[in-house]
């Protein structure tokens, strides 16, 4: 028999119901021990890490348990000011009384979280649901498991059933657990799936955040400082061998300047990564010989390939690859990449760009160097996307001050930090009304009241 996924629901409603979950001091604490038991099994999290993805050490500890870490810590001094009920002016009709937003709850909550960062992108969110007084069920991907055996057997150590459960599996676990009725979903992964999410959530008209991805553009215009723009796109590109759902997923410079930047790039990735980018530690491999292959689809056979192109199918290896011109209907230009191929397109004039850009749906994030900031409010103003960046990429992520999200295909909703707060609890508005005055223009008879409200319209608006 196959786990009993409702059960495990029923015994998280009825701890959720019985109020238990209310005391702050208690979920604090809980959170306190997971960043103990997370530090002291640092070590398993790498090596995980190296053994799903070959990820390096320093962008596993960067990428993966820092933003962890911030995001504890930021929830273990914050929560107790955030929750607090907000006072709020009251209206006149009400007088008298005492008007207040208290914070909630969902209640119930489904995690569903990737591979291509599984520590960071399935624990954040949880450490948030927690945090604000929810239950949680985390599915984590299949395709990263040593990650997903570590992150099980961390909350295992730290959390009841009753409080937070993961749930290993393949797709058809996600589609079991879909099934069943939540409070909400929050949820990680491709525009696809997510599809599959948000139509599983509307049966029920189950609230969701949806984290997916895109087509991100990077904009080089001719006033860029050439030398750190490559450097920049190189880093946010290659990182985690282009598996990052905010990577650069192409480039758009002016025609005048395209050879200068890419021979630039091509130095930036030989300075990380040498001449053999196989041999070198730093840089990551691909997740399944699924998605090596479909990423080896996309370069062959194409007019220009100028650097790169080179992959092992035993190692998983793709090198940094890049090419020139790609026409707008090749598949390279179609979805997004998710690996460490890089179109390089040129354009000579306005209606070029915008023409390129226009050709897909907003992205994720959105990049553009430049030192002429009227440019620049150009781009931003003319075009939707989750977030942007001048003259950097994917640095963004790290402003926990900052939502992150999509729109429209890339995504529904934001968190990190407070923003996790909002999206892990609901608005509720409380008038408490007092009893030492009634007015009674809002009772029946009516007659002669009309007037008074016509003459008092302009003080209770």
């Amino acid at each position: 028999m196959g786990y009993n996924y409702q059960k495990l629901l029923n015994h998280q409603i009825s701890f959720f119901n019985q109020g238990r979950w209310d005391d702050v001091y208690y979920r604090i604490s809980l959170l306190k021990k997971l960043k103990l038991v997370i530090e002291q099994h640092e070590d398993e999290i790498i090596d995980a890490l190296g053994k799903d993805l070959k990820k390096p050490p320093v962008e596993a500890y960067s990428t993966e348990l820092l933003v962890v870490y911030k995001e504890l810590n930021k929830f273990i001094r914050r929560i107790k000011s955030w929750q607090k009920p907000r006072l709020k002016l009251p209206s006149l009709i009400n007088f008298p009384s005492v008007d207040y937003i208290h914070h909630k709850p969902w209640g119930q909550v489904l995690v569903i979280s990737p591979w291509n960062y599984p520590f960071q992108l399935a624990i954040n969110p949880l450490i948030a649901a927690i945090a604000c007084g929810n239950t949680v069920v985390l599915k984590p991907s299949e395709l990263s498991p040593n990650t997903s055996k570590i992150i099980q057997k961390i909350i295992h150590q730290c959390f009841s059933k009753e409080i937070a459960e993961v749930c290993l599996g393949d797709a058809d676990v996600a589609s079991q657990l879909l099934e069943l009725k939540w409070n909400y979903i929050f949820f990680t992964g491709s525009v696809a799936v997510g599809k599959i999410v948000a139509e599983a959530a509307a049966k029920n008209l189950t609230p969701v955040t949806l984290e997916l991805g895109g087509k991100n553009p990077c904009i080089v215009d001719t006033s860029a400082k050439l030398d750190v723009t490559a450097k920049r796109i190189a880093w946010g590109k290659f990182i985690n061998a282009g598996q990052t759902c905010i990577a650069p997923d192409y480039i758009l410079v002016h025609e005048s300047i395209k050879n200068q930047l890419t021979e630039k790039i091509i130095s930036e990735i030989r300075n990380f990564y040498g001449d053999q980018p196989k041999e070198s530690s730093d840089l990551a491999r691909i997740i399944n010989k699924k998605h090596f292959q479909r990423l080896i689809k996309l370069f062959q056979n194409q007019k220009e390939l100028r650097y790169g192109g080179k992959y092992a199918e035993d190692e998983l290896y793709i090198s940094p690859t890049i090419l020139i011109d790609p026409e707008l209907d090749d598949e390279v230009m179609q979805d997004e990449i998710f690996g460490p191929i890089l179109p390089i397109l040129s354009y000579t004039n306005d209606n070029e760009l915008h023409y390129v850009l226009d050709q897909h749906n907003p992205p994720l994030s959105l990049y553009i160097f430049t030192e002429n900031r009227y440019f620049a409010k150009k781009i931003l103003s003319k075009y939707q996307f989750g977030g942007a960046v001048i003259n950097d990429t994917i640095v963004h992520f790290i402003n926990d001050r900052l939502p992150f999200g999509g729109v429209g295909t890339s995504g529904i909703g934001s968190y990190h930090g407070k923003h996790s707060f909002s999206t892990f609890t609901r608005k509720t508005s409380i008038v408490d009304r007092k009893t030492w005055l009634d007015v009674e223009v809002k009772y029946p008879p009516y007659a002669g009241k009309l007037d008074l409200l016509k003459k008092i319209k302009n003080w209770i608006t």
